[in-house]
């Protein structure tokens, strides 16, 4: 896919779909995670030509270094940028990142304690789970330079959170609304869910990414408790064949809803870590197990992309209520499928599976 864009500056890979590949400008969301993918495939291959295209892709999102008008410069430089520095050491990214988590910063509210997703008319202080994933550009940066600071908005938001947007299950609202006078929680609803009170599976991946890696940063027993309570619920709730529909509810409506591998790549990558970090044995190996499994049913035939389209991965959803991205293969599902890949192996090798973090 590299080579028939190589000379497309500015744009980058979104979805295959129809029969056809959607790309994107680095101000989407999601353009951060075709460059991450790559820089996973450098460091299983160690091949310079991949190399080469992954700090080509990467360059590409540079500019969004500065934003400020979302919270989206998280996953945009976290994933290439965040990836190519722990590959390569290169202070030029050492620097685009620190820059970016400044950025980041700025949309931090003190009387909410959250950092803001959304400038929406439509909510007047709106917060998604997604939020959770941007906290790691914020604690990387604190690590490396940028300040306290950076690491205590990171931990507040994280606390704010898990105050506030999660039900007494559990699972979590897609949007938490608050108010900016006083910053109490107003209330819980989706955007992208089937419903305010039902289970979006992204949503809920995101959740269990997210608290695990908070773990990971601040050795806060309270996240590693909460991430296994999120992780519970999701795998209480799990179909048989280990991928989520698009909403856990969504087969409420009809037997024909579609599947979210999406989700299933993010849940796999972040049980991997959390088996890691849990003493008891049995419950460290039960989650390691669930991992397994469904990168096991995300590399058969049925989840399987090659030959078949530009991408690792099959039946993924973006956006069901607005119809966007609905079966197709999006570049965030390909992202966390190869970290989960690129972790397994470290972890049957007896390495660290954060190498060189």
């Amino acid at each position: 896919m590299f080579y028939e864009m190589k000379d497309q500056k500015g744009i980058l890979p979104r979805t295959a779909e129809n029969g056809k590949m959607i790309t994107c400008e680095s101000a989407w969301w999601t353009s951060g995670f075709y460059p991450g993918t790559l820089w996973y495939c450098y460091e299983y291959s160690n091949d310079p030509q991949i190399r080469a295209a992954a700090e080509e892709m990467t360059s590409r999102v540079e500019k969004q270094k500065y934003t400020t008008s979302n919270h989206d410069v998280g996953f945009i430089i976290n994933c290439s940028f965040g990836n190519g520095y722990r590959l390569t050491h290169n202070e030029t990214y050492r620097k685009v990142i620190e820059t970016a988590a400044k950025s980041l910063s700025t949309r931090f509210h003190p009387v909410t304690g959250c950092t803001r997703s959304w400038n929406s008319k439509k909510w007047q202080f709106s917060v998604i789970i997604d939020n959770m994933m941007n906290l790691e550009l914020l604690f990387w940066a604190a690590r490396n330079g940028g300040g306290q600071y950076l690491y205590d908005i990171a931990c507040k938001h994280a606390e704010t959170t898990m105050k506030h947007q999660f039900r007494k299950d559990y699972s979590c609202y897609h949007v938490a609304v608050y108010d900016t006078l006083d910053g109490h929680f107003i209330k819980g609803v989706t955007h992208q869910g089937l419903s305010d009170d039902s289970m979006w599976a992204r949503g809920q991946a995101w959740a269990i990414y997210g608290y695990t890696m908070v773990y990971r940063e601040t050795h806060d027993v309270r996240f590693l408790d909460f991430a296994r309570k999120v992780s519970d619920v999701y795998l209480s709730r799990i179909p048989e064949d280990m991928i989520p529909y698009w909403d856990f509810n969504a087969p409420e409506l009809s037997s024909g809803e579609p599947k979210d591998a999406s989700a299933s790549a993010i849940t796999a990558s972040a049980l991997l870590e959390l088996s890691t970090y849990i003493n008891d044995s049995d419950s460290a190996f039960f989650y390691r197990n669930k991992a397994v499994e469904m990168l096991q049913i995300l590399s058969s035939p049925a989840y399987q992309a090659r030959n078949k389209k530009d991408a690792f991965l099959l039946h993924s959803v973006g956006h069901m209520n607005k119809g966007w991205e609905v079966d197709a293969s999006i570049s965030y599902a390909d992202y966390y499928y190869l970290e989960a890949l690129v972790r397994l192996k470290r972890l049957k090798e007896k390495q660290s599976i954060l190498a060189n973090l």
